[in-house]
């Protein structure tokens, strides 16, 4: 039960970081990005353009979704204008992901102290600095806690017997990551586990991808929860968020070994292999559906459409 708890104070710790980050980031550019994101959205390329540069600064997919689908329910943006944005965010997302997956810990301490000494400013700015620093310092920290965690978390009998459901079932490590991370509401927070377990040698690289598969579905229910009561074209939105992940997920479920040899050429370090795993996912994904933007629309106009939607 000890190491249990201490596994729930982490990913709380993790929550609480990327949370912290987040506000920061929005703090100091979110305001300057809402404008933008209105007035660089004309095709598809320049949305999916706008929506990893906007990942990439937030650090969080859910946080970009929940603006699109908001700027959306106020009628600012329309359903077609979101779709090039959803292509950026999944691209986005990764390079969080490629950040953590390097040895960090020296950070640690010092961006932690800065962090702490910006918050007692009034400031907005610097105080939104003392936000970044200290939810930077604070996911590093629960990165190298897990890493810690993760030999003696295997020793409990429930925990052996999920690893080894996930390590022999594919489906099962598949449906896992989803539902965790659709719970945690965080894709970069259930992966960030999975690449803490691989470097502790927990499971190999295979089943590391299939869990960052599956998170990548999991995080949808952010967009999906926003869109209720926004309107039909908010939910639309959602919708095709969720279409992208799961078609995505289900080719690339076949090519996980093809994908892992590929990644262990790369690179040696087990963390920044699965980095690089999410990165191909999600480039070839949002790469493969753009110069079908439009059409992907209609089909999801075509699905879950309730009422007549100007066409995409």
């Amino acid at each position: 039960m000890l190491y249990l708890g201490l596994f729930i104070c982490l990913v709380v710790s993790f929550l609480l970081g990327m949370t912290w980050l987040r506000i920061g980031l929005f703090n100091i550019s979110g305001k300057a990005m809402e404008l933008w994101l209105k007035k660089v959205t004309s095709t598809p390329l320049k949305g999916m353009i706008v929506g990893i540069i906007m990942t990439a600064i937030l650090q969080s997919s859910s946080a970009v979704m929940v603006i699109t689908v908001g700027l959306v329910a106020a009628r600012v943006l329309t359903f077609p204008q979101t779709i090039g944005i959803i292509l950026g965010t999944n691209i986005g997302t990764t390079f969080t992901l490629e950040f953590l997956s390097y040895d960090l810990s020296r950070l640690i301490v010092p961006f932690f102290v800065l962090g702490l000494l910006l918050l007692l400013f009034r400031h907005v700015k610097i105080k939104s600095l003392g936000f970044i620093f200290t939810g930077f310092a604070i996911i590093v920290t629960a990165m190298r806690g897990f890493e810690w965690l993760a030999t003696p978390l295997t020793e409990l009998e429930f925990v052996q017997k999920i690893l080894y459901l996930i390590n022999d079932h594919i489906i099962y490590g598949f449906l896992f990551s989803i539902l965790l991370t659709a719970c945690i509401q965080s894709s970069t927070v259930m992966t960030g586990i999975a690449m803490s377990f691989l470097s502790a040698g927990i499971f190999p690289l295979e089943t590391g991808i299939i869990i960052m598969l599956g998170a990548n579905i999991g995080t949808c229910i952010t967009g999906l929860l926003a869109s209720i009561g926004a309107g039909e074209e908010a939910r639309l939105t959602a919708f095709s968020h969720i279409w992208l992940n799961v078609v995505g997920a289900i080719i690339f479920i076949p090519l996980i070994p093809s994908i892992a040899d590929i990644c262990r050429n790369i690179t040696t370090s087990l963390e920044t292999q699965l980095a690089h795993a999410s990165v191909i996912f999600n480039v070839v994904c949002s790469l493969s559906v753009l110069p079908f933007a439009m059409q992907f629309g209609r089909f999801i106009i075509k699905i879950h459409g309730r009422k007549k939607i100007k066409p995409v």
